[in-house]
């Protein structure tokens, strides 16, 4: 990222658009269109939402988290006629609650659904959620925020419309960009819908023209944060994304193990779990902000504290990208065994690495050599 900057328009700076974009189509899995664009991953939300309804149109939005809730929110600003399905956090949504909102509203433009919604720990049926958007006649969108690079994420196979995700999770490289995948099927109706969308700057069909073959000049692109991005997916690609679906996959697997011998509670099910962000139930007297303070001054080890419903109940750990090694799951186990006590909840010493240390031996984790 400390290259020299060069304009957004030479020649030389679409070739490295060209090369990046093919190597986002590659983590997306799509040969569809894949691109970046320029703004947080709340970006890539507000231009897939913005790019895909109109003022007036009705929207389904599948909510079981906070980031679902957010989608709300802006959905309502923008104008659409918002169904919210909400159901419970913690769990997967269950496909037919969609099916029958569908039939409901058979007018239904766009379908939103979060893939990993990180405030729950949950993974969510998007493939089937999509399935049902276009047997409706509506599109399908979704926030693969933490999915990307993280887990299995199939946009062709799995037949979606538009998917955004953010820099700084799985991929990690620093925040500020959101990749991007945008079907055929939904860029077409956004170049022919009757009205163009209301953001030109987050317009997708106009950021799909400068990333496209023509590179029709649009905004002035975030030169430094590209060549982050690019290189962040360079490596994701040397090790290859089953090798890193893997290795979220063991670590994840070594840290609950882990977490189990210390008698800590973690309420969402196996089959609906994320590998990328674990739910801990806080013990009974253990206080939120008290821990995750002591954990970050007397560790540095910084975790997440629990959002909306979750709120003051739950710590949220999360294993991402370059932090998702054993040796981070080691030290977080370290750090637990020796600050539960002080909040009251006694553990056995050694037991939590040594159930993190027996689960690896069984499913180790792939090195990480990217």
């Amino acid at each position: 990222m400390s290259l020299p900057i060069i304009g957004y328009l030479d020649p030389a700076f679409f070739e490295l658009l060209d090369e990046l974009s093919g190597m986002l189509g590659e983590v997306f899995k799509t040969k569809q269109r894949a691109f970046a664009v320029a703004g947080a991953g709340s970006a890539g939300m507000e231009a897939g939402l913005v790019s895909l309804a109109a003022p007036g149109d009705t929207v389904i939005i599948c909510s079981y988290g906070y980031f679902c809730e957010r989608q709300i929110i802006m959905a309502e600003r923008l104008g659409f006629n918002v169904i919210a399905l909400r159901t419970e956090w913690g769990k997967s949504m269950d496909p037919q609650v969609l099916a029958d909102a569908l039939k409901e509203h058979p007018e239904t433009q766009l379908v939103v659904g979060i893939h990993a919604e990180t405030s729950a720990g949950t993974i969510q049926p998007i493939a089937e959620f999509a399935r049902l958007a276009h047997e409706a006649g509506a599109l399908f969108m979704t926030d693969v925020v933490t999915s990307l690079a993280g887990c299995e994420l199939e946009f062709d196979e799995w037949d979606l419309d538009f998917a955004y995700s953010g820099s700084q999770k799985c991929l990690a490289a620093p925040p500020g960009i959101s990749p991007v995948a945008l079907s055929e099927r939904a860029l077409d109706y956004i170049r022919n819908r009757p009205v163009p969308p209301t953001s030109w700057y987050l317009d997708l069909s106009l950021i799909a023209d400068y990333w496209g073959p023509d590179h029709v000049a649009h905004h002035t692109a975030p030169v430094s944060m590209i060549y982050g991005l690019r290189e962040a997916v360079g490596m994701v690609l040397n090790e290859t994304l089953a090798t890193r679906w893997k290795r979220h996959e063991a670590n994840a697997d070594a840290l609950r193990a882990g977490l189990e011998a210390l008698n800590l509670d973690m309420p969402i099910s196996k089959e609906e779990r994320l590998d990328q962000l674990t739910v801990i139930k806080l013990p009974k007297g253990v206080d939120d902000v008290k821990l995750r303070t002591q954990l970050l001054d007397e560790y540095s080890i910084e975790v997440g504290r629990g959002l909306g419903k979750f709120a003051g109940e739950v710590i949220r750990i999360g294993l991402m990208g370059e932090s998702c090694v054993p040796a981070n799951v080691f030290a977080l186990l370290n750090a637990l065994e020796k600050v539960l006590p002080d909040h009251g909840f006694e553990v056995a010493k050694g037991a939590a690495t040594a159930a993190a240390s027996a689960k690896l031996a069984e499913n180790p984790s792939p090195l990480y050599t990217a």
